[in-house]
């Protein structure tokens, strides 16, 4: 059985996030209401760079969650009705934690599992791995709304 793949611009019709905030470039594994996984390119060519550490690059922590909630994202707005009229709001946090850094170089592979979703409630748990190493990892909370 070959995985579902998506590409960037499958992702940009549901994730309404555009450059310099899009952090996910593809999914390359995708099981509909259960998790999925996402890959994120880490590049010197990034904003980011230019001011977070300039002499030594790492990618702000912040960035590794958003990019696991634009994934989980992605993974939640395919399972509910007129998915490009709904965004998934990111409401909370917690358990996160940051092994490694991640650097320019690096291809950060986001897993993310739907853990629960209630009535507009979603809670994921995410992981993000560089090669086979656990760097970042959190459970996220978010709402789905209506886009304006």
């Amino acid at each position: 059985m070959q995985k579902p793949s998506f590409s960037i611009e499958d992702i940009l019709k549901i994730v309404p996030h555009r450059y310099p905030f899009i952090l996910i470039d593809r999914i390359v594994n995708y099981e509909p209401g259960d998790k999925l996984t996402a890959i994120k390119n880490v590049t010197i060519n990034e904003n980011i760079f230019q001011g977070h550490f300039p002499n030594q690059p790492v990618m702000p922590g912040v960035l590794i969650l958003e990019a696991m909630a634009q994934a989980g994202a992605f993974l939640v707005l395919n399972t509910v009705d007129d998915p490009l009229k709904k965004n998934m709001f990111f409401t909370g946090v917690s358990d996160s934690k940051f092994r490694a850094p991640v650097t320019p170089g690096d291809q950060l592979r986001l897993e993310i599992k739907l853990v629960k979703i209630k009535l507009t409630a979603v809670r994921l748990q995410g992981e993000a791995y560089v090669e086979d190493k656990l760097v970042a990892q959190a459970r996220i909370m978010a709402n789905i709304v209506d886009r304006v």
